[in-house]
This record gives structure tokens, C-alpha cells and sequence, in this order.
């Protein structure tokens, strides 16, 4: 059956625009407490990055629950990973993260975790959309839910990223600048890294409700390289809105994206025997060639997901590693905690800094990226590229002058009719020269289609 709210990473899209409402909303939290959350000791906990719009739907999803008889534990703004991790520590019955990530402030959307911290699975996502063609009842007055602010969460998971490192490693004498993107890890991750002993410049630490993201955080690093250089810090550490990517700069001022924080975590991970008998890293389609390369190198095997964190992990799964990611800064540590997190992560990075005494810029040196270029054609919805014979030629032909030094790829965009074209291999005017040759032939080939 085909969800109609859910997508790769909960329900997502523009604030007052269905179904991103207080009505729906409402009835979501209802429809939650319904499925997940059963029985007179039920509670699920409610978290929020800092958009203002998160007031509104943390009231509709308390509303909600409590009207199923669910208690409510409110975290008030709080990392996405923070959240998974309190919903198994506090023993509810699943955790609410209200948040659009690294979209802009007038976006907003729900993301679940299950009892034991993890993405809600398929089946439990196509329960709840059912009770949403329910009627809304409302339990007994005597047995609705109750809602408790917790006061002390913030403290709870400070002391949890703290514990991912072994207790002899500190950060004294280090110089870090933190950036924050405005956003829910504003006072967690200046904390965890000032109480391990760092010197912390804090900046985009001062939300507002509408500058999450804005010119900051992990997609947007200049201000952040600018900053490391300006303090002449040893590193600097990106967050997104919600705390689940990383994205890091070193001692030069240069961008370390997920591809290469992979890299340094699995050249760790390996030397301490904590990345498992299998020795695999999990990447995505989009994961750099040089990712690949610098893992068979260190004898690590680079599995590719298809683009997303849901599946990264369900490879993980399969494969039976315990470290993936995604280029933009999705990291996921599975021996350290149960999802996304870019503070934890950060730490992992941050342990084999302290280890081995090397910067941030010589622990990247053993990887060596790959020209890569991404071009996003709109294309006709009723396109199939793949059963098109002029796409298919050009790509031949792309692929016997890149002569085994590189790849292509076409993948079709989840939420737009874009296909993203993306090319990459050791001579860069090449690889651009294909990439924009391949992108116009299915801009041509796209037009033809009625």
C-alpha cells in the first residue's frame, strides 16, 4: 500500500499548506496514541527545533494525544538524536520530533521514533495514516492524558554525547568554533564541548524563531570557515536545524563534508576494533568514488544505499555495519547510539584528533575527493529515462571516455520531476564537460515526450 503523508523522513512540506496544519496535526497526534501507544501507563515525548511554528503543532500534538489517553512529556527545543535517545531512556512508548531539518523556517514537519529510538517502520507509518480516515473520539475525561514538561532533558543528553568518547580523552586546548544554525542544538552542543574541556566559540546561537538556517549551520559553512580562521581555531564544527548532520572545517579554514568524516570515523573505528567483523561502511549512490578508493585502501568494503538516511540504515542492517552516511553529513554511528547525530559523530572525530595528535586537515589527507558535478534537469513528468535510447547512448558514450576513472549516475528526484545527473572522476574538465552534455540530452529528450 502507498503512504499518503509519510515520505523518506516523516511528513514534511510548508507551514499552513496540508497537511502541515493545526488540524492535521491534531489529528495525527491522535492517530499516534491510538496505534503506538496503548495501555493507562502510555506516554510519548514531544520535542521541537526553533521555528515558531513549533509552538503551534506542539500544542495540536499534545491536544492530540492527550485526547487518546496518552500522556505528554515535553522537551521543549531539543536535538532530533536527543530525542531518540530520551524516548528510550524515559521508556515511552515513542518520541515526536517536530522539525524541517536544514529547510528554511517556514517549513516545518513530524518525524517518529519507535520505544527503542529508531524510525518508525512501514507498517506502523500505514497504521497511523489509517486511523487518520478514523472519526476523532475522545477517551473518558477520567482517562485523558496528562501533559509534564522535563526540565533536566537538555542535562540528560549532554551527559550522553559525552559518554560516546572514552573518559580519559578531553578537548583542553582546543580551540573550536561551533556553529549552532540557530537552531535546537543552540544549548546542548556548546555545552558538550566546552564540558569536555574545549574552548568554544559559539555562533548562530541566537534563534529567533525565523533564522534556523539562515546563511549558517551545515549547508551553508562560510561563515563558519571564516570563523575558524578570523579565532585561528584548531577546527570548526556545522549542525543543521535539527542536529541530525555534521559538516566540519579545518584548522585551514577548508570544508570536510560527510564523505570525508565517513572516512576519518572508519580509519578509527578500524584501528580499535570497533567497526565490526565485516570491516563495511555504508554510503549512498552519491557517496564520493574517492570514499571508495581511500576505504579499499584501509581493506573497508563501501556499500551504496540509495540516497537517505532510512536507507543507509536498513543496510546497515543487512550488511551488519555499524557506521554509514551520506555526503551531506548524515552520519550514523550504530555503536554509539541508535540514529543520526551530529554531535556524537563530532566526537567520534574529535577522539581520533585527541589519539592521534594529527589536525583535522591531516586526518582527512588519506582520502582524496573525486571532481564531482550535480546538475538537476526539470524534466516532463510522463519522462522515463530509463527506457529512453538517446539517454542511454550518451550515457555509453560518457562512460567509455571516463575509460574506468570515473561514474555517472541519473536518479530521479523524490519530491520534484528533476532528474539529478551527476558525474564524477579524476579529470575535472571532463567530468564537467560530460555532466553538461548528459544534462542537455535529457532536457532534449524529456521535450519530446508529450
Amino acid at each position: 500500500m502507498e503512504k499518503r503523508y509519510f515520505g523518506t523522513d516523516g511528513i514534511r512540506g510548508k507551514v499552513g499548506e496540508n497537511p502541515i496544519t493545526a488540524e492535521f496535526m491534531l489529528k495525527l497526534g491522535w492517530a499516534l496514541g491510538r496505534v503506538l501507544a496503548k495501555g493507562e501507563s502510555s506516554k510519548v515525548l514531544i520535542g521541537k527545533d526553533t521555528r515558531t511554528s513549533g509552538y503551534m503543532f506542539e500544542s495540536a500534538l499534545e491536544a492530540g494525544l492527550s485526547a487518546a489517553g496518552v500522556d505528554v512529556l515535553l522537551l521543549g527545543p531539543m536535538p532530533t538524536p536527543a530525542i531518540a535517545y530520551l524516548t528510550r531512556t524515559f521508556r515511552a512508548q515513542a518520541g515526536i520530533v517536530i522539525s524541517a531539518s536544514h529547510n528554511p523556517y517556514f517549513d516545518n514537519g513530524i518525524k517518529f521514533f519507535s520505544a527503542e529510538g529508531k524510525k518508525l517502520p512501514d507498517d506502523v507509518e500505514l497504521a497511523i495514516e489509517a486511523e487518520l480516515d478514523e472519526v476523532m473520539k475522545t477517551v473518558d475525561s477520567a482517562q485523558l492524558g496528562k501533559a509534564e514538561r522535563i526540565e533536566d532533558s537538555a542535562g540528560r543528553y549532554i551527559e550522553f554525547c559525552k559518554s560516546t568518547i572514552p573518559s580519559k580523552v578531553g578537548l583542553h586546548g582546543l580551540r573550536i568554533v561551533v556553529d549552532c544554525a540557530n537552531g535546537a542544538t543552540y544549548q546542548v552542543a556548546p555545552a558538550v564541548f566546552e564540558e569536555l574541556g574545549a574552548e568554544v566559540i559559539a555562533i548562530a546561537v541566537e534563534p529567533d524563531g525565523l533564522n534556523i538556517n539562515e546563511n549558517c549551520g551545515s549547508t551553508q559553512p562560510d561563515m563558519l570557515s571564516k570563523a575558524v580562521l578570523t579565532h585561528r581555531a584548531d577546527l570548526g564544527v556545522a549542525l543543521d536545524g535539527d542536529g541530525d548532520r555534521l559538516i566540519m572545517v579545518d584548522e585551514k579554514g577548508e570544508v570536510i563534508d560527510g564523505d570525508e568524516i565517513l572516512f576519518i570515523i572508519a580509519n578509527s573505528y578500524l584501528k580499535s576494533g570497533s567497526l565490526g567483523e565485516n570491516s563495511v561502511v555504508v554510503g549512498t549512490l552519491m557517496s564520493n568514488l574517492g570514499l571508495e578508493h581511500a576505504l579499499a585502501n584501509l581493506g573497508i568494503t563501501l556499500e551504496r544505499a540509495n540516497v537517505g538516511d532510512r536507507y543507509v540504515m536498513e543496510m546497515l542492517k543487512e550488511k551488519g555495519g555499524v557506521l554509514g552516511g551520506e555526503s551531506s553529513g548524515h552520519i550514523i554511528c550504530l555503536n554509539r547510539t541508535t540514529t543520526g547525530d551530529g554531535l556524537i559523530s563530532a566526537l567520534q572525530v574529535l577522539n581520533e584528533v585527541r589519539q592521534t595528535g594529527k589536525t583535522l586537515n591531516e586526518l582527512k589527507s588519506g582520502m582524496n575527493k573525486y571532481p564531482q558535478k550535480l546538475i538537476n534537469v526539470r524534466i516532463n513528468k510522463k519522462f522515463d529515462f530509463r527506457n529512453d535510447t538517446e539517454v542511454s547512448e550518451a550515457m555509453d558514450i560518457a562512460e567509455a571516455e571516463l575509460a574506468g576513472s570515473g561514474r555517472i549516475l541519473l536518479r530521479e528526484s523524490g519530491t520534484e520531476p528533476l532528474i539529478r545527473v551527476m558525474v564524477e572522476g579524476s579529470d575535472y574538465e571532463l567530468v564537467h564537460m560530460q555532466a553538461e552534455n548528459l544534462a542537455n540530452i535529457v532536457k532534449q529528450a524529456s521535450e519530446k515526450v508529450c
